[in-house]
């Protein structure tokens, strides 16, 4: 026994190769913080992938139709992603926070934690860090990166429009080129580079036109000229009109002739701040509260201004909504706190957009049209709050709970699939009393 302590003390542990890293959170943070951060990204992954999947089918018919690249899909696509990143991530937060608080208080663990002196507001501490920081990204979002990513994505819908990005010349149709020139072709192959049955008009001020017909043909780039490109016929025929009286047109056949066509002169776009939505913060202020701006223009940049300002405070009520919605009754597992928040967040915004367009014309002050909705909005999450928490056993939509839970009763037995009654033998009683055959 002496010998083995002996060793023990000749030939102490091996210290550890694992870093130590200090918890900085106290563990209940840090497991409210796991609980909250999953299903918060999982609805900004879900949202944003909604919002960008519904564009995204209206961008491919639009694009088809200007017959652009499809490459400019995605590049408006992704100039769309700030506007609705500061969508997704007021609603983000709030059904992050609810469905963590719903687990909590589903499973028990919320009943533990309180019984042990935990408050509500103390496990709001975690949930309010990740709003701040929520918050910073949507003032940046806001107020800065979306003004400037609208701009971008009307300059390339407006360039896909001029035929700007590239527009190319649809198959089957006739396209008008420089207003004297029509063109169609029946096929394309290698991606545009061969062109197969090819009919051009081409007309001069003189009153002459030329008819071509080839069987094929391609475009090329001059280097001296960028405005002008070269259609290259192969094998076809030209018709020359004059356009005199009495005159015979002539008629030519060619091996190889080269068209000359004109591209339509592109109007620079517009500059920024053509629309309200497209001033910065800095641009806002100044209009706004300026003496020398028109009133059309102050009053849409006040409306703008309080609009996203009013959607940016909401983001600190969202937690304590959040916490009133998601905790059910005793012995109840009911979501429909998850439905109301969804209805409640939605609505709320879509009166937001009903005052801006209101205030930004003149008819309303944008105190009454923001901030009045926002107080009373504000109470009432509050006063759910405070049933939830601050009044024992209290619930903030408990007569919707109970009006919630008699309907689906009522509707499950009215859907109930009835079972046939099993068969039972007549009884001895039942076998006299029937006729004999």
């Amino acid at each position: 026994m002496t010998r083995a302590r002996e060793g023990a003390r000749a030939f102490p542990p091996a210290p550890s190769t694992e870093p130590s890293l200090p918890n900085f959170l106290p563990s209940i943070d840090r497991y409210i913080l796991r609980l909250t951060i999953v299903p918060m990204l999982g609805v900004f992954a879900l949202a944003a992938s909604l919002l960008m999947l519904d564009k995204m089918l209206r961008l491919f018919d639009f694009v088809a139709v200007e017959g652009g690249p499809v490459g400019v899909v995605f590049k408006m696509l992704g100039a769309l992603i700030p506007e609705y990143a500061s969508l997704a991530i007021p609603l983000g937060l709030l059904l992050g926070v609810l469905l963590a608080f719903r687990k909590l208080a589903t499973s028990s663990e919320l009943d533990t934690m309180r019984a042990v002196g935990l408050s509500y507001n103390r496990l709001l501490r975690m949930p309010y860090v990740i709003t701040l920081v929520l918050v910073a990204v949507n003032v940046a979002l806001v107020f800065y990166i979306q003004p400037i990513s609208r701009y971008y994505y009307e300059q390339m819908e407006y360039e896909l429009r001029s035929g700007a990005l590239g527009a190319s010349i649809k198959v089957g149709e006739f396209t008008t080129l420089a207003d004297r020139m029509a063109l169609r072709i029946e096929e394309s192959e290698d991606e545009g580079r061969r062109l197969v049955g090819i009919f051009a008009r081409v007309a001069n001020a003189k009153g002459q036109v030329l008819s071509i017909s080839a069987r094929e043909g391609a475009f090329l780039a001059t280097r001296d000229n960028p405005d002008t490109i070269i259609l290259r016929l192969t094998e076809g025929t030209i018709i020359q009109d004059t356009g005199m009286k009495g005159q015979t047109p002539r008629v030519l056949s060619f091996s190889r002739h080269d068209l000359p066509i004109d591209l339509p002169a592109i109007e620079k776009f517009r500059a920024r701040g053509d629309e309200t939505r497209e001033y910065i913060l800095p641009e806002l202020l100044r209009i706004g509260w300026s003496r020398d701006s028109a009133p059309d223009a102050r009053d849409a940049s006040v409306a703008s201004f309080n609009f996203r300002l009013v959607e940016i405070v909401m983001m600190f009520l969202m937690p304590l909504l959040a916490v009133a919605l998601a905790i059910p009754p005793k012995r109840s597992t009911s979501a429909l706190g998850v439905f109301v928040s969804i209805v409640m967040v939605v609505a709320y915004h879509k009166v937001n957009q009903y005052g801006e367009d209101v205030a930004a014309i003149g008819r309303l002050d944008p105190v009454l049209a923001f901030w009045v909705p926002f107080v009373l909005f504000a109470g009432l999450i509050l006063w759910m709050y405070y049933r939830v928490a601050y009044v024992p056993g209290g619930q903030a939509i408990g007569a919707l709970e109970m009006a919630f839970a008699k309907l689906s009763k009522r509707i499950g037995k009215l859907f109930a699939r009835r079972q046939p009654r099993a068969w039972r033998p007549p009884t001895d009683a039942a076998a006299e009393a029937a006729p004999a055959e």
